[in-house]
Order: structure tokens, then sequence, then C-alpha cells
């Protein structure tokens, strides 16, 4: 393949940039520029050197060799460690061009490793997951599939149906005796131990978009009862602004922090009550529209006080939602008769926030995640898992029918399960899939 080239780091202000280039010629291109003391350049080894950019102009750098099939791609690769700047590392890009290489594709050099053998598709997109995480748990699951979990559960699932296959051409070439049976009893066991390994998967998996979305948590309450304060203590900083003033926030503020690796997203509202001022009005608004939007709402109540009118308009709302009474302000002498579902907290004190914390992440996920187990958050796989379950049902249902018949759903599962890894995918999936990495991955 041709020699391709990219700035492999961030384009910005650093200690160091990465220039990567990929193909059989990488080397032959380097040396047409970069110059050393050492005339054998070996693999794996850091050569400091000079890197010619223009005539009598060099930058001081060090490169590193992999040879095919020891590399990222599998082939030949060359990577620049040169000093961290924009404007250089265009200068670099713009030298290994001008001397044959040319520019990769956005996630060209991982598609080339997939198209080598170097890694399965679902560990490609899980290098995606890993690059995009933005929680633990996210991350983790993505470190489990780029670890070869998933990849290996589908190639033991797949030798398992090559042998059923095997089975059933046998059954074929001896038509005298009996096998039909026999080997139908065989198929049923085999299918019923596929399907309750990936029904678990998909079961373990139903909570994990909240691995990879986050909890969305709607703080409501009428003016004044303490939501920025409990926002604030909350994210454990002063990011809205506290008054006594009602009618404060007037917009929805959003900001997000991670608990027990789950990211939970926090929606601090405008108050509810009734108001004639305009700007007021259209944050109330956008209040009731977070309220739909929620996984959970926090009614915030001050338990110093006896519900109002505008409590009983914000409890109307609420009705069909899942949410939690939070009685704020317990650091004063409590006068609120108790709710159903509540916590008592205190925003000025931090009374309870932790626990209100772990409530957070119980109420929406509960025990559901088991971050041991093979969790996906990617939706096209989760997809062809609930494909290939569909497929195990017509093949359980199919028992009556012949065996040719049963051998052909069989195939077929066979290859729905490659999709996964990548080793039955079309050329149009794969090529979508690395378009979504970055350039000089």
């Amino acid at each position: 393949m041709d020699c391709i080239v990219s700035i492999s780091t961030p384009l910005g202000r650093g200690a160091i940039s990465i220039v990567r280039m990929s193909g059989k010629d990488s080397l032959k291109v380097a040396l047409k520029f970069f110059h050393s003391k050492s005339s054998d350049i070996k693999p794996r080894y850091m050569y400091f050197g000079k890197l010619e950019i223009e005539k009598e102009t060099f930058e001081e750098c060090l490169m590193v060799y992999f040879k095919a099939p020891f590399s990222y791609t599998g082939e030949d690769v060359v990577e620049f460690q040169i000093h961290g700047g924009v404007l250089l590392a265009q200068k670099v890009l713009e030298v290994c061009l001008t001397h044959g290489a040319k520019l990769a594709e956005a996630g060209e050099f991982s598609k080339r490793a997939f198209l080598n053998g170097k890694i399965t598709l679902d560990k490609a997109e899980a290098i995606i997951g890993e690059i995009n995480a933005e929680s633990e748990g996210e991350l983790n699951s993505s470190l489990k599939i780029t670890n070869g979990v998933l990849a290996e559960k589908v190639k033991n699932e797949q030798e398992k149906l090559t042998n059923l296959l095997a089975e059933i051409e046998v059954s074929f070439d001896y038509p005298e005796y009996d096998y039909d049976e026999v080997v139908k009893g065989k198929i049923l066991n085999v299918i019923g131990e596929i399907q309750k390994e990936n029904l678990q998967i998909i079961e373990d998996s139903k909570s994990a978009t909240y691995l990879k979305t986050g909890i969305n948590v709607a703080i409501v309450g009428r003016a004044n009862v303490g939501k920025s304060s409990v926002l604030n203590a909350l994210l454990g900083e002063n990011r809205a602004i506290v008054t006594d003033i009602e009618g404060t926030t007037r917009d929805s503020l959003k900001e997000s922090f991670l608990h027990k690796g789950i990211k939970i997203n926090l929606i601090d509202t405008a108050g509810i009550r009734e108001t004639d001022d305009i700007v007021e009005k259209m944050g109330i608004e956008r209040s009731l529209n977070s309220i739909d939007r929620a996984d959970l709402v926090l009614f915030v109540r001050d338990g110093s006080e006896n519900d109002t009118k505008n409590d009983e308009i914000i409890e109307k709302n609420l009705k069909n939602k899942h949410f939690l009474n939070l009685i704020n302000k317990t650091d004063k002498k409590r006068i609120l008769p108790k709710k159903e579902n509540e916590i008592e907290i205190s925003a000025l004190t931090n009374k309870n926030i932790a626990l209100l914390k772990d409530r957070i992440v119980e109420e929406i996920i509960g025990n559901n995640i088991d971050t041991n187990s093979l969790i996906i958050t990617n939706e096209r796989q989760l997809n062809i898992l609930k494909n290939c379950n569909a497929l195990m049902e017509e093949i359980i249902s199919a028992k009556e029918q012949s065996v040719d018949v049963i051998a052909m759903l069989i195939k077929k599962l066979w290859n729905e399960l490659g999709k996964i890894t990548g080793n039955t995918e079309n050329e149009n999936i794969i090529s979508l899939i690395f378009s979504k990495f970055c350039l000089g991955k």
C-alpha cells in the first residue's frame, strides 16, 4: 500500500507532537530528510537526529521505526517526535508529503491495522470508545473489548457452530443411519448454550447506555428552596449563583460530575412559580421541558417551611415521572411533614450529599451493571447480538424441519456473529466505522 502520513497528536502547543507514516516505503521516505549519526536504523530503537524542513533549516527530533508486521498497522511505520507546535507539525507533515508520502484519511491507520489482521472490527470500535470515554465505566467497557474479550467469545461461538455444520455434513454422508434426531438434539443444546450467553450480555448491557451518556438529573423546585445550592454541593464547587433573591436562576444550567464511574448530568432549573416576568417565564418553561427529558428528577423542598401553591403545581407536573423528594435546609428546624421517597439534606452543611449521590445511581441503575462482566455500549454490536438471538429462536422453532434447512439457518447465524469482529462484514460498513476516527489514528 502507499505510504501515508498524518499528525497523530492534537494540534496545539505542547511538549511534543508526533507525525506518523505507514507503508512499505516509510523508512525510505523518512531517510530522505532525516539524518542521524547511525547509518543502520534498527526497528524499535529511538534515534536522535536532524529533520530537514527547508534547505539548511533543521528540526532536532527523535525518530522510531517499526518493521512490519510488528507495528500498529502491520506495515512498516515511522514516527517522528518533534517539539510541540501547530506550525512546526504542519511543516514536518509537508516535508513528508513532498518526499512521496500521501495524506492519510480519517481512521486510515486503524483501517489498515484491521485489513492486515492486527485488530478485529469490535476492537477498532472499542478504540473509538476509549478515545471518547467520559466516565470510568465507559472506559472499562471499551478496555475489556480492546483486550479481546468480545472477539474471543464470538470466535468460540463460531467454532461451536462450525462443529454443528460438520455434524450435519456427516449425517448427509451416511443417509442409511438415522442421525437426524441425534444431530438435532446436539443443535438444540449448543444453540441453547450460545443463546443463554448472548442474552446475558444483552441483559447486562441494558443499563450500559448510562455508561456512555450518563444519568440526566433535573433539579426542580419553587423559587428560593436551594436548588442552585444543591447543584453546587453535588459538584463540590460554587458553579451556580446563590442569593436570597427569588428568581435568580432564569435559565437551565448544565454541569456534570462522576460518581462510581458513572457520569451524572445535572440540570439546575429556574424556580417554578407564577410570575409576570417574560424572561423568567421562559426559564420556567425550560424547567418543565427539563423534567420531561430527565431520567430522574430531584424535587427540592424547603424542610423549614410548609408546602406552597407552587410546590403543589410542581408535584402535579411530576406525576408519572421518576423523582425523589429532596428535603433541603435540615440545618433548620423541620416543619414540613414527611414525604414518600424522601432524602433529608442540607446543601449548606453538605449533610447527606454523599448519600444522595449513591441514591441517584441506585435509583436509575441499581445493581444492574456488573463492571466485571462483558458490557457492550456500542449500538451496532448490540443490534447484531439481538439479530443473532432472533436467528437462534428461528433455529429452535425449526426443529421439525429437515437438517439441511437448519444448516442454512446456522450458516446465517455464523455470518451474523462475524459482523461483530468484521470477518463477514462488507466494505461499506467497514469504511463507515473507520471514518469516525480522527486523522492520524
